[in-house]
């Protein structure tokens, strides 16, 4: 493909859009996410490819594959955007009483006090602005954010380091037995599968249930199960009537108080383990946004989970706590 001499200059919004079709792999779908016509995305892909001179993608293949030297100019440009995106939130960190818009991404795990509690507050900071809140697993949310659905989400954190988004630590949750109050039998023979009492597992498909399932396998442990469900509340409702035991965090815990006075949640015996939860952006996200929802979560995190885990069980004092 000849370069065309008469062809203006590159363009961030080519390069942004060049970047969502490789992702997505057609024009509807970056039509879709970006609101703007098929054939607005594709007058920018072929302003692209005539400025450079070469064919990034292979037009005669669906879904949209691009071609060697399509993947290698993906490589380069990919850093290149993500070091402008950071710096378009670093120059845009002004006052949020300015902010108009903000989609906010949240496990389930704050939806019952902490979350709304956060809603209100900053309506209040940010009387401008139109929000949407978000609640979903850990996976989703940090999907939406990749594909720019959301701007902050509040979720676990994977192992794999997120480097297209920015985390930001917030809290400790660490791993917790939780059996029925009235139960006799010692916490280590019931955790290694010695006594009759069923394991009641988080679904296979959420983060939080393979945390737990690669921490099980790495000390040897194998339980017998007759029960799996998504759903927390659903869980605690299940130990708290005896139909076996669970392993939860305090966060989650926190969350079941009408089942608190037929459950005990003890230490996990042997080697300790743990998820982080953090706030994560995306590069574009202002700072002073970041901020704002990062303080109010740490005081309403300590109001509601921490301070009160705290004095009833002084035993998570070293584990369940803020990061700095």
């Amino acid at each position: 493909m000849p370069r065309n001499s008469t062809t203006k200059d590159l363009s961030l919004k080519s390069l942004e859009l060049f970047q969502i079709c490789a992702q997505k792999g057609s024009l509807q779908a970056a039509a879709k996410e970006t609101g703007l016509t098929v054939s607005t995305v594709s007058h920018h892909l072929r302003n692209l490819e005539n400025h450079l001179g070469v064919e990034m993608f292979n037009h005669a293949r669906r879904p949209m594959v691009l071609t060697p030297k399509g993947r290698a100019f993906l490589r380069n440009i990919d850093e290149a955007l993500y070091a402008i995106r950071k710096a378009k939130a670093e120059a845009s960190a002004g006052s949020v009483a300015e902010a108009s818009y903000l989609r906010i991404g949240t496990i389930e795990d704050f939806d019952s006090d902490i979350m709304p509690e956060l809603a209100v507050y900053l309506s209040g900071r940010m009387p401008v602005c139109d929000f949407m809140y978000h609640t979903d697993s850990s996976d989703e949310l940090i999907d939406m954010l990749r594909n720019r659905q959301l701007d902050l989400g509040i979720t676990a954190t994977p192992s794999e380091t997120l480097r297209d988004l920015n985390a930001h630590p917030l809290l400790r949750d660490p791993f917790v037995v939780v059996l029925p109050i009235n139960t006799e039998l010692a916490l280590s023979d019931i955790v290694e599968g010695r006594t009759k009492l069923p394991f009641l597992r988080f679904s296979g498909q959420l983060f939080i249930a393979r945390q737990i399932e690669s921490q099980l396998r790495r000390i040897g442990v194998t339980s017998a199960h007759r029960f799996e469900c998504s759903n927390n509340q659903t869980l605690m409702a299940m130990v708290a009537a005896g139909a076996g035991w669970t392993i939860t965090t305090p966060l989650l815990f926190s969350r079941a108080r009408r089942f608190h006075p037929k459950l005990r949640m003890h230490r996990f015996p042997g080697k300790n383990f743990s998820r982080t939860l953090a706030i994560v952006t995306t590069p574009d996200c202002s700072r002073s946004v970041i901020e704002l929802v990062d303080s109010r979560m740490r005081a309403l995190i300590s109001t509601h989970a921490i301070t009160p885990f705290h004095r009833s069980d002084p035993w998570l004092a070293d584990s369940f706590k803020l990061l700095s």
